[in-house]
């Protein structure tokens, strides 16, 4: 092969200032062309540019490393970096013969000659006898590097590079001395090489799989030169399941293109697809020896990985070094902490080792998820159990687990996994065999707002509990009936009684059942005993960590303080629900929507008009969910709000909530007196006439008429003057407009009433002052 030529970019005075000898000899050593080029850019290639800048700016770094599984673009990656790099690059594509360290040499220095011609004594150096070789070649080789500097010396699947000899090589070829110069090494794991040295002093830049994962732009990009379009959603969620990982994302608009799937909605990118699973096959598992590819099977059923964990399930010693050899070699699995204690797969990997183990050995699957449920519950992770035990298809304990866990699960937010649980019983007579659990669903959708759901779910567990003696779910049942109050207030206050004789004074369900009997003795007009029992449910609720009961039952005694015009020990009420809000924990819709309207009402009384608006429009938000699974509270809630907005002027939006009320009236039995309040603020909004601007705001005549001074740059003493008041008048007028429009500066005060609207009180009585 005829020598390279000169590199005819390079100024002609930098080869002469060498003053070095070059060779121009047709092929000095063997070695293979096709290894030592830098490959082609295809058409339709994503381009990325986040990362190629990264390494652009790697001037300082000595070496860098590229590792991550097969498919996620490596190559692509660091060709696209040298096409745009200023510097030269040298690029061999490593393969087994290169642990011969003669080969590897000949090939690293082919790939230096196809930009400048070799020094003599390079050539004379490989060309020597094998014994001689490593001693005479490699600091000829070194120095030719550094004579180059600033160069990129590129080793592709570098993890093949296994021989003692061979890693030898690339190490006395890293100079943290060469500024601009670096090695890189690319594959599928990382060579075992020296580099925490490197890595301590900062001269490392280190790319894995999470840096190589395409972001969803670059998958639309990916997607798009595939022939396949999706919308943002459905491409970020396609990024998701593959997690950035560019093969699997091209497998996915194969599937898609080829038509095998009539859009995204049905595509199921897993274990089962026909594309993904020849990758892996071809790709990893069938490099495998039975022993390590039995261990992921098997282990796949767990969705977070240890070595304890998989011993457990696995009857078996030794996971935790298995674990770290599936590390080292970069096989999908992912670690989740810095001790390298917990793991996980790749979802796509373990989707396919899931489908390989129902193929292969399916009678063993629940019985690993059995021992995997009995490792988490005796290890104080009852989520993690459930979970297994659902797989186990071992309904009985999910359900006992279910009502382990269900209460601080919702009160921690996570609605949506309880709801999931839920759906796994609604199949096959579950929710009859599983009375407590139907039970505790019928409380969770009557929190949501899904009034049939909620009884629906309620009817399942009176069935499922009918049919055993004394069972003790029939209470819960009896209080739950009482919360849906299907029947009116007076049966609603019979059935929370009834509960109330049977249940234990420290169960979970008896501080509900108080709230239901004291809300019920409130409608019906009975305040003294009512009080007693919001109080009683408040502080059980309290010391049950029951966040959503307590917040009722506290609204409920707000609302019975209003009733008695008792406005001091209602504030003093509403401050503590503002208290248990702000710790955290509110769910449900109906105690949100409660808890912003008593506060609405508190900060009318206290005239912080602004701040009321907001948590009136607040309630307003969530009212919206509510629903009618709770009429009375349904009811009460939005009669609470009408009074907030007939003290607003906001005539038009009590009217709206006050006909919803009406509505849940019509539908429900008798409610005591929440028809009468009905009737008495339907009256009081016709009385009412369209407010003004001004009105909203709360401004009297006085605080109106300052209103303008404090736009001009007259001092309070000089307003004082002018209108002929006290100065400290005019102080405290001023501190009651902040509060009202909820500002803090006569600036703000002046922009808020711009946005109010009173524009004109502004204009007449500031041409008046002129």
């Amino acid at each position: 092969m005829p020598a390279a030529s000169p590199n005819p970019s390079a100024p002609a005075s930098v080869s002469s200032a060498r003053g070095r000898r070059r060779v121009a000899e047709a092929r000095p050593f063997d070695f293979l062309e096709s290894r030592i080029q830098v490959p082609p850019l295809r058409a339709g290639t994503v381009s990325r540019t986040g990362l190629v800048n990264r390494l652009r700016a790697s001037t300082g770094a000595a070496a860098a490393t590229v590792v991550a599984p097969a498919g996620y673009g490596k190559t692509t990656l660091l060709a696209q970096w040298a096409a745009r790099d200023n510097r030269r690059f040298a690029w061999v594509t490593v393969d087994d013969r290169d642990n011969d360290p003669v080969v590897l040499l000949r090939h690293i220095a082919a790939a230096l000659a196809r930009e400048e011609p070799l020094e003599q004594s390079v050539v004379d150096a490989l060309r020597s006898p094998r014994p001689t070789i490593w001693a005479a070649a490699v600091p000829r080789l070194a120095a030719e590097l550094a004579a180059r500097s600033p160069i990129v010396l590129v080793l592709d699947d570098a993890n093949l590079l296994h021989a003692r000899a061979a890693l030898e090589v690339v190490e006395a070829l890293v100079d943290d001395e060469l500024e601009g110069s670096i090695v890189v090494l690319s594959g599928r794991v990382l060579p075992r090489l020296p580099l925490a040295p490197l890595r301590a002093r900062g001269l490392l830049l280190e790319l894995g799989a999470e840096d190589l994962a395409l972001t969803p732009r670059e998958a639309r990009m990916l997607l798009s030169a595939a022939g396949v379009r999706l919308d943002e959603s459905r491409a970020e969620e396609l990024v998701e399941r593959c997690e950035g990982w560019a093969a699997a994302l091209y497998l996915a608009a194969i599937s898609l293109r080829d038509g095998r799937h009539a859009g995204f909605e049905t595509i199921r990118l897993g274990g089962d697809d026909r594309y993904l699973a020849d990758y892996f096959r071809g790709e990893y598992l069938s490099h495998l020896r039975p022993g390590p590819l039995r261990f992921l099977r098997r282990t796949a059923v767990l969705e977070r990985l240890s070595g304890a964990l998989c011993d457990a399930i696995l009857d078996d010693e030794g996971s935790a070094r298995e674990l770290e050899k599936i590390e080292r070699a970069n096989l999908f699995l992912v670690p989740l902490d810095n001790r390298r204690e917990w793991y996980r797969y790749h979802h796509l990997f373990r989707d396919l080792l899931q489908h390989e183990l129902l193929a292969t050995e399916p009678e063993l699957a629940p019985e690993l998820h059995t021992r995997a449920a009995d490792w988490f519950d005796a290890n104080g992770d009852r989520e993690s159990a459930l979970e297994h035990a659902f797989s186990a298809n071992d309904t009985a304990r999910a359900a006992a687990l279910f009502g382990e866990v269900v209460l601080e699960v919702y009160h921690s937010g996570r609605v949506a996994t309880i709801e999931r649980w839920l759906e796994r019983f609604e199949h096959d007579g579950l929710l009859e065999r599983h009375p407590e659990v139907a039970v505790r669903g019928s409380v969770v959708h009557a929190l949501r707002g899904r009034a049939d759901a909620a009884a629906e779910w309620l009817d399942a567990a009176e069935r499922g509990a009918s049919a055993k003696a004394r069972s003790p779910v029939a209470p819960a049942v009896s209080v739950m009936r009482a919360w849906l109050c299907e029947k009116g207030a007076r049966r609603m206050l019979s059935d929370a009684e009834g509960a109330l004789a049977e249940l234990p004074a420290d169960g979970t369900w008896r501080p509900r059942a108080l709230l239901a009997q004291g809300a019920a003795l409130l409608v019906l007009g009975r305040h003294d005993r009512a009080g007693e029992a919001l109080a009683e449910a408040a502080e059980l609720a309290a010391d049950g960590g029951l966040v959503d009961t307590e917040v009722l039952a506290l609204g409920e005694r707000v609302l019975l303080a209003s009733e008695l015009d008792d406005h001091a020990a209602a504030d003093e009420l509403e401050a503590a629900i503002q208290d248990v809000v702000e710790a955290g924990g509110v769910e449900g819709h109906h105690a949100r929507a409660l808890a912003h309207a008593t506060h609405g009402r508190a900060l009318l009384r206290c005239g912080r008009w602004n701040e009321a608006r907001a948590a009136v429009t607040a309630a307003r938000e969530s009212v919206r969910h509510v629903g009618d699974a709770l009429p009375w509270l349904g009811v009460q809630i939005r009669l609470e709000l009408v009074r907030a907005l007939v003290t607003l002027r906001d005539t038009g939006g009590a009217a709206e909530l006050l006909a919803e009320a009406h509505d849940l009236l019509e539908r429900t039995r008798s409610l005591g007196t929440l028809a009468e309040q009905a009737e008495e603020l339907q009256q009081e909004i016709d009385l009412t006439p369209e407010p003004e601007a001004a009105h909203h705001t709360g401004l009297t005549p006085a605080e109106l008429r300052l209103l303008p001074l404090l736009a001009t740059h007259l001092s309070f003493r000089e307003i004082a003057q002018q209108l002929f008041v006290s100065r400290n008048t005019i102080k405290t007028q001023a501190i009651s407009v902040y509060r009202k429009l909820g500002v803090s500066s006569r600036s703000e005060a002046v922009a808020e009433a711009q946005r109010l609207g009173l524009e004109e009180h502004l204009r007449v009585l500031v041409t008046n002052d002129h």
